[in-house]
């Protein structure tokens, strides 16, 4: 112990002098309880900081006008009886919209298919995701398969389909060499599920590699201690893993509603304008509109549907902070 008065060295190996009944202080500590004094900003922070707001404005124009802007048209159009005569009519054409038969019928039909396929592909590409990080044989293979309908045109996805589930396509063929009867797939109840499958096809492995990005991010640490206190798999994965892929599990559940409502292209091809009763969806319903150039029931009805999109949105982000929010930090 160096005696008081004398030189010793600190922990960055300064010298420093130690002075009887006064405690030293590590650098660090003092330049945190430095007073902060306010820097006169100069001319190169004023370049900076306009440096940034020019970077930032070819992404703000673009939102203004390719999304702000025709959002506020749209507004404007579903309060007029038509865009010619522009005479305000308030929310007349949103109770003409509401009790169309079509409208209805597109409405019940994309909710169906929303409330069957989402589920499913979160689920499944939750249990492909747990399976692979599982390090089972032949990891690459299975993980290209389902990556695979990424890569297809849309053009030869529908092309495939046809093949399938055509009257006289191969799956037809197949069963009734059981002696069973044939069943126009596309043109009947079962419709929905020739969608549902297609749906769950084109976007199964993207879920897949979201998860697994979620799952390679939990804590090892925590899952060696729930190993030594002797949790069991299920134990684990729903205590500690399913808290972690509470963010995850909420994006891919957005991101797979917004593609149950872009099946209409898939759809489209298949089946063309108005399709099968049971697969006639809100975009259906739209486009048609579109050709009539009906823009003012076209307006509403995407008002409309904007407004549920909103709300299942704000569910499911207030449901991801409930369960998340003891992670955060």
């Amino acid at each position: 112990m160096p005696q008081t008065g004398e030189i010793s060295a600190n922990e960055y190996g300064i010298p420093k002098k130690r002075f009887p009944g006064k405690k030293q202080e590590s650098p660090r500590t003092a330049r945190i309880r430095r007073p902060h004094i306010k820097r006169k900003r100069t001319k190169r922070d004023i370049i900076a900081q306009w440096g940034s707001t020019l970077f930032m404005a070819p992404s703000v124009i673009g939102v203004l006008l390719f999304f702000v802007i025709p959002f506020g048209v749209v507004i404007y159009y579903s309060t007029l009886n038509n865009p010619i005569a522009r005479e305000f009519v308030g929310l007349e054409n949103f109770k003409l919209v509401a009790s169309n038969e079509a409208f209805r019928n597109a409405v019940h039909n994309s909710a169906v298919f929303s409330v069957i396929a989402v589920p499913l592909a979160v689920v499944l590409s939750l249990i492909l995701a747990m399976a692979l990080d599982s390090k089972i044989p032949f990891r690459t293979q299975f993980r290209s398969f389902f990556l695979s309908p990424m890569m297809v045109p849309v053009a030869s996805v529908v092309l495939i389909w046809q093949v399938l589930f055509d009257y006289n396509g191969a799956f037809n063929e197949l069963i009734s060499h059981f002696g069973l009867e044939k069943i126009d797939y596309l043109k009947s109840d079962k419709a929905i599920f020739v969608v549902v499958v297609l749906f769950l096809w084109k976007n199964l492995g993207y879920n897949m590699i979201l998860f697994l990005a979620a799952l390679s991010s939990v804590p090892q640490d925590i899952l060696e201690v729930a190993a030594l206190e002797g949790a069991t798999s299920r134990q684990v994965f729903f205590m500690i893993k399913l808290r972690y892929l509470a963010s995850t599990m909420v994006f891919v559940t957005i991101m797979s509603l917004i593609n149950s409502f872009k099946i209409f292209r898939e759809v489209y091809l298949l089946t063309t304008d108005y399709p099968y009763e049971t697969i006639y969806m809100l975009q259906h319903y739209m486009n048609n509109k579109f050709r009539k150039l009906d823009y003012q029931a076209l307006s509403a009805g995407a008002i409309m549907m904007s407004l549920v999109m909103i709300v299942i949105i704000l569910i499911l982000f207030a449901a991801d902070h409930h369960y998340g929010k003891d992670l955060e930090g």
